[in-house]
């Protein structure tokens, strides 16, 4: 069973991709701020991050170089959520270490294969 931390200030969001994370048998975590998303990784690194690419009070990528200095065993696969596929935007975020991303709004079909997908690559390098 893994563990994975929902970051995103939407209701709805959040609750979409617990019930999803739920459903593939692993435990879903929700916060609405990268800062408390940050103290929950201090205390216990996730397997997966689902990060929005919008947050209110710092950016996506300050929270992805914030996390990096974060001793920890492993580092969690962050998975990027945005709402459009900007290729500039999508080239920073790879440069600053998220693993993929995926287009919002989102549901099993497009969700769970994304999740998938990066635990698999996880478990590759345990």
């Amino acid at each position: 069973m893994k563990f994975c931390l929902i970051v995103d200030d939407t209701d709805v969001v959040r609750k979409v991709a617990s019930k999803i994370i739920e459903g593939m048998g692993h435990i879903p975590i929700e916060t609405t701020t990268a800062e408390d998303a940050l103290e929950r990784c201090k205390s216990s690194m996730p397997d997966i991050v689902l990060l929005d690419w919008h947050l209110p009070t710092m950016s996506a990528l300050e929270f992805v170089a914030s996390l990096k200095n974060i001793r920890a065993e492993v580092s969690p696969q962050i998975l990027y959520c945005v709402t459009e596929a900007d290729p500039s935007e999508l080239r920073a975020a790879f440069d600053a270490g998220i693993n993929d991303f995926v287009l919002k709004p989102f549901d099993s079909n497009t969700l769970a294969p994304k999740l998938a997908g990066l635990l698999t690559v996880e478990d590759a390098y345990a």
